[in-house]
């Protein structure tokens, strides 16, 4: 079910949205060669906590940690271990957070100490393309306007996009209507209102689109063993456009990275 949020519902989302950004910046100055995922995860829930809020992935359809860390081949929905993190390794952290009663859910790939020329490629192209389907989360336009912006500008490149796994709408529950594919045609699909808020997530792979899980019931992997990134924000409508609730730029304060992406998806 699509559940239309009001202003004052938005204003909350986008604390608890902030929650989210706030930890992956914090996380940002923590990610490099030698650390733990798992440290990283105990990094990232006590933030959570001290900010007045609950780790929105802990428990949840029994994930037993705070984060989904995601390293290399892993797409998404990765359990944090013991292994050190490697130089030219990425890891996609993604991270939910319920503060008011209302969740964030937003995710980064970073690079880990030097990267290879292709994967960082790889990276600029997903983060591409997340901005290109935002731009089309505004009223009048449909479901199939944003997935096919993100999957025309990612298979353009040679990327495979994955289809078993979606973006979904966002709000006292994690998982809201409508499903946010990242694939589709234009012109189909759920249209949007005003007032809408869902989490727009790229899952975007360097070979074939095609993915494989885990014994662990959590881990997807890509089919090939190349890397894969994964980017997301949430986004509400606002005066019938798209507004971003969540932010990178607390990472891009942590790595010194000057970035103007989401200007024109904030309010003035």
């Amino acid at each position: 079910m699509i559940k239309i949020k009001t202003p004052e519902q938005i204003a909350l989302m986008r604390e608890s949205a902030l929650v989210v950004s706030k930890t992956l910046g914090m996380l940002a100055a923590e990610i490099k060669p030698g650390v733990t995922a798992l440290y990283l995860d105990k990094l990232a829930e006590e933030f959570i906590r001290e900010q007045g809020a609950e780790p929105g992935f802990l428990g949840m359809y029994d994930f037993p940690n705070t984060l989904n860390m995601s390293p290399n081949a892993q797409v998404v929905h990765g359990i944090p271990n013991k292994e050190p993190l490697k130089d030219g390794d990425i890891i996609s952290v993604d991270c939910g957070s319920l503060k008011n009663g209302y969740y964030g859910d937003h995710a980064y790939t970073f690079e880990v100490g030097e990267v290879a020329e292709e994967t960082k490629k790889l990276l600029r192209v997903a983060k591409e393309s997340l901005y290109l389907g935002i731009r089309q989360f505004r009223v009048g336009n449909r479901v199939g306007d944003v997935a096919y912006a993100i999957q025309d500008h990612c298979e353009s490149n040679g990327y495979g996009v994955v289809r078993e796994l979606v973006g979904h709408g966002l709000g006292t529950k994690l998982h809201e209507g409508p499903e946010m594919p990242n694939y589709g045609k234009r012109g189909r699909g759920k249209k949007f209102a005003e007032g809408m808020v869902v989490a727009i997530e790229p899952m975007i792979n360097m070979g074939t689109r095609r993915i494989k899980q885990l014994k662990d019931g959590w881990t997807i992997l890509t089919a090939d063993g190349k890397p894969s990134a994964h980017f997301e924000h949430d986004v509400a409508i606002v005066n019938g456009k798209p507004e971003l609730l969540s932010t990178f730029q607390y990472i891009y304060d942590a790595l010194g990275i000057q970035s103007d992406e989401e200007d024109e998806f904030r309010s003035s």
